[in-house]
């Protein structure tokens, strides 16, 4: 009998399933396992002891559950567990993939995967990058919602209470205005918290700007003027060696009438012309020593001109030094060169003007925050209302679901509670809680402190029915859904879930035929031994196989038509 594809009945689904693969090495019991997802609603059955846990446990595992050593197989060095989800659908867990840059080449595929090592240590990461168990936790529960007696249960936190009322009685436009709002405000009240805080250092401040400014608008410095400063310091420091070069140069040229340049070559000029025979080649070399007879003559005019201009001026030259001087020191009291003092000057000039400004600006923000804080309770008051109305009607609805699923005196309250008005909340003025209570005259409290397992996991059924049209919800697991419940309440808790798959991908865990008679899909769960090892498998049935198998549920392994007949029934009633 082939016993691997697909449960085909029902009206076809057309959604992407989140959860694609589950791969699960060296876990417990199992060995190797493969296990595809498909869309829809998935029943997942097995004998007791056979290891349905297996599938929760793994999951749990890249979720961020605590692990041990103990769940090493014996023998193995570790154990390797990896869920591959799609998150195309999921816009929350697609933006915190890209605000933790842990996003995928393929940008809707997101892996999940855990390594626990022999001695109980432990790694995590998400789309091959090492994280920590606190951010699986925290896309895992964005992805995956598993309802059990273990971890994982969204339903238990006030956040997802808040979520939901939102989503069923809020508009989207409305809920999104909220948030905008709020963040304007607190960035508002931000920027003028930090400026209200610094006033008093602004004032120390501000007298220091305006004695530096002060000091530095004394001194006149005018543009390139230390530049200027020493270009005139290195000529009035060098006149007494100048003079003497010019001296020299003079004495060379000229002074010396008998072995001066000028002379020479005077004398040169002379002996070249009194050749007898004009010969081209001399008479080039003649006119070359004609010109620079006339330069050297130009150059003792002007260095004599020098000479008599320039004066040795020590008065100016102390000035100079004085002025350079007091420039320096100042640009070594703000730890600058001289050149930038124009720069400081500018830099200061601007700093006073803004820590001056800041009374306005304190006045400007004060203005906007009461703008802001007024807008914001204008819209969390509309939001207030919607929430009143929606709060009613959403109880109403569950608690109907409640009673179909064999809980008449269970009734589901959805408490508002008004916040502290001086701390404020992006989620309104309200905190929003669901309260139960599963006995007549008992006082709703908070499910954590009411609910068993399996009443927990039907209410959170319940919710989950009523909510799906409204809600954007991950892929949920449900674990003793049908815990304490007879075979008619059993079918239309199969029938819900099935209704719920249609919406999203259900995994269920479930001992009850009615239950898995309405999955899509079906998994098999069977433990063997061999070696003194203890294998579990996890298969996928068809549709033959999935009869027999709720045959089993029925009667247990001795099939009989009667029980082959009623669970095919059970089947293709589907």
């Amino acid at each position: 009998m082939e016993l691997f594809g697909c449960v085909q009945h029902g009206d076809p689904i057309y959604f992407v399933p989140m959860l694609h693969q589950l791969s699960i090495q060296n876990y417990a019991t199992v060995d190797h396992l493969e296990i595809e997802f498909q869309q829809g609603m998935s029943a997942i059955t097995g004998e007791t002891g056979a290891g349905k846990s297996i599938i929760l446990g793994a999951l749990g595992l890249t979720l961020g559950d605590r692990a041990d050593k103990s769940i090493v197989r014996s023998g193995a060095s570790k154990t390797d567990i990896c869920a591959e989800f799609d998150t195309s659908r999921i816009e929350e867990a697609q933006s915190w993939l890209t605000e933790h840059d842990l996003e995928s080449d393929d940008s809707s595929i997101c892996l999940l995967r855990r390594v626990v090592n022999m001695d109980g240590r432990s790694k995590g990461y998400i789309n091959g990058s090492v994280v920590t168990m606190a951010n699986l936790k925290e896309l895992g529960e964005m992805l995956l919602d598993i309802h059990s007696q273990h971890e994982h249960q969204s339903l238990l936190q006030r956040s997802t209470h808040e979520k939901l009322l939102d989503e069923f009685s809020v508009t989207k436009k409305l809920r999104e205005k909220l948030s905008s709002t709020f963040k304007q405000w607190q960035q508002n009240h931000k920027e003028l918290k930090v400026l209200s805080n610094q006033s008093e250092e602004y004032s120390a401040q501000t007298q220091l700007l305006f004695y530096q400014l002060t000091e530095l608008d004394e001194l006149n410095i005018g543009e390139n003027e230390v530049a200027s400063l020493e270009n005139e310091f290195k000529k009035l420091n060098s006149a007494d060696e100048t003079l003497s070069g010019v001296s020299t140069a003079l004495s060379i040229c000229q002074e010396n009438e008998e072995q001066s340049v000028l002379s020479l070559t005077h004398s040169a000029l002379n002996a070249l012309r009194e050749l007898p025979n004009k010969i081209d080649r001399i008479e080039s070399i003649v006119s070359l020593l004609e010109s620079s007879e006339i330069q050297l003559s130009e150059a003792v005019s002007d260095l004599r001109s020098f000479q008599d201009e320039f004066e040795v001026n020590p008065e100016r030259l102390e000035q100079v030094n004085a002025r350079l001087s007091e420039l320096h020191g100042i640009a070594r009291k703000h730890k600058v060169k001289p050149t930038e003092l124009i720069q400081v000057i500018e830099d200061l000039r601007k700093q006073l003007s803004r820590f001056q400004n800041s009374d306005e600006e304190i006045e400007k923000l004060s203005a906007n925050e009461k703008l802001l804080r007024d807008q914001f309770t204008a819209i969390a008051q509309e939001v207030s209302e919607q929430r009143k109305k929606g709060a009613k009607k959403l109880a109403k609805q569950i608690n109907s679901q409640l009673e179909m699923l064999s809980m008449p005196h269970a009734t589901l309250e959805v408490s508002l509670q008004s916040r502290d008005s001086v701390d404020p909340s992006s989620r309104g003025l309200e905190s929003i809680e669901f309260l139960v209570s599963t006995n007549p005259g008992q006082k709703a409290k908070p499910l954590i402190r009411v609910a068993s397992g399996g009443e927990l996991s039907r209410i959170s059924l319940a919710i989950q029915v009523i909510t799906a049209q409204t809600s954007q919800i991950p892929s949920l697991v449900f674990d003793e859904v049908d815990v304490g419940i007879g075979g008619g309440v059993a079918k239309i808790v199969g029938e819900l879930l099935r209704k719920l798959g249609e919406r999203t991908q259900i995994l269920c865990v479930t001992h009850q035929a009615q239950v898995a008679g309405q999955g899509h899909h079906h998994f098999f769960v069977s433990k063997s031994s061999e070696k003194n090892s203890t294998l579990t498998q996890i298969t996928e049935l068809n549709e033959e196989a999935a009869v027999k198998e709720i045959a089993r549920m029925l009667g247990g392994n001795d099939f009989s038509e009667e029980s082959l007949a009623h669970a095919e029934q059970m089947v293709a009633s589907n």
